[in-house]
């Protein structure tokens, strides 16, 4: 805690020492670091912040616009949970102090209702997230292989949440813990000379911290396939579709295409589904890395005016995916805007 003290981040969505979180602000920002690092998410926080400065206002607003807001953060059933909880959050008169109660809100699991319940409640748990599964890992060298392992990081935890710096300071307890595992105790060799816990770290005493945390073998990431169609106007419009609300990218806007299979798609079948008859065009491969596997979409583009499902591409809510989609292909340059 000392150590925090002295070095702890200046981050966006962090209250300055000595003042009350906003749980709103608290909240939101864990969402966003959910599967997001905090490079990524600060931009995003910002902007998101300026256009629903409460829970009030993001919970009056509609769904469109909260994805919209969120597009190119990915995971966006984030975006859609975090609005069912803003309404039910709005609805309710503000944010349950248990974790019990904020555990029942949409999208809120047990990592972040201990975050939300020790930053903005003061409930004196810690948070377990990768930066500080990699510290525990350390502290107590644990060598059993991720995600096995995890049994044990807990039971490190809770053996620390008994400590009276948790007690007294939970918030503070559980940001120092992010700090030193996103910092000192980082990926790689950690900086143990400068580690406020290195009398204390068996893994380094056991020469060993730079090695842990141990993990397992991950399985090959398949490859999915589709066919994207880009159909613009004169105007810089393009044609575009609402996906499906529940499922991967569920209620963002994508382009017209094929569904997304594990074999390659020919052109005679990939045009089977062109959602207008022109003069179509191969401008390349688009590749995109989800959680589970990788897609490959091979992009078609022509020039047309399909009327009233042409769109800005400002005015929809774009995944990453169909962006890159938007931006060229792999294979061949050429800017599609």
């Amino acid at each position: 805690m000392e150590w925090y003290d002295r070095h702890r981040r200046d981050l966006p969505w962090r209250a300055a020492a000595g003042t009350v979180p906003d749980p709103y602000r608290v909240w939101l920002s864990e969402v966003m670091l959910q599967q997001t690092t905090v490079q990524a998410a600060g931009p995003y926080y910002a902007r998101f912040l300026a256009r629903f400065p409460s829970i009030e206002a993001l919970a009056a607003a509609d769904e469109s616009a909260v994805l919209r807001a969120w597009a190119g953060l990915g995971y966006y059933a984030r975006a859609r949970n975090l609005h069912a909880c803003a309404r039910r959050v709005a609805t309710s008169g503000g944010f349950p102090r248990t974790l019990d109660g904020l555990r029942a809100l949409p999208g809120i699991g047990a990592y972040t209702a201990r975050a939300i319940g020790a930053i903005a409640f003061g409930v004196p748990v810690l948070a377990v997230d990768g930066n500080v599964e990699r510290v525990l890992c350390r502290l107590g060298a644990i060598t059993t292989p991720l995600p096995a392992a995890k049994k044990n990081v807990a039971a490190l935890a809770a053996r620390l949440e008994a400590t009276r710096a948790v007690e007294a300071r939970p918030g503070d307890a559980v940001q120092a813990m992010f700090d030193l595992g996103a910092s000192i105790c980082g990926k790689g060799e950690p900086a143990c000379v400068l580690c406020p816990w290195q009398r204390h770290c068996a893994a380094r005493a056991a020469g060993m911290a730079g090695q842990l945390p141990a993990r397992a073998a991950k399985p090959a990431r398949p490859i999915r396939h589709g066919v994207a169609f880009r159909l613009t106007d004169s105007t810089g419009r393009v044609l575009l579709r609402k996906r499906p609300a529940k499922g991967l990218l569920g209620g963002m806007d994508e382009l017209p295409g094929t569904p997304w299979r594990d074999s390659a798609w020919n052109e005679a079948e990939a045009m089977t589904f062109a959602p207008h008859p022109a003069g179509w065009r191969d401008v390349g491969e688009v590749r995109h890395v989800f959680t589970h596997f990788e897609l490959r979409l091979t992009v078609y583009a022509a020039e047309g005016d399909a009327g009233a499902d042409m769109r800005h591409p400002d005015q929809a809510a774009l995944p990453s995916v169909m962006r890159k989609c938007l931006e060229g292909g792999g294979r061949r340059k050429e800017r599609l805007f």
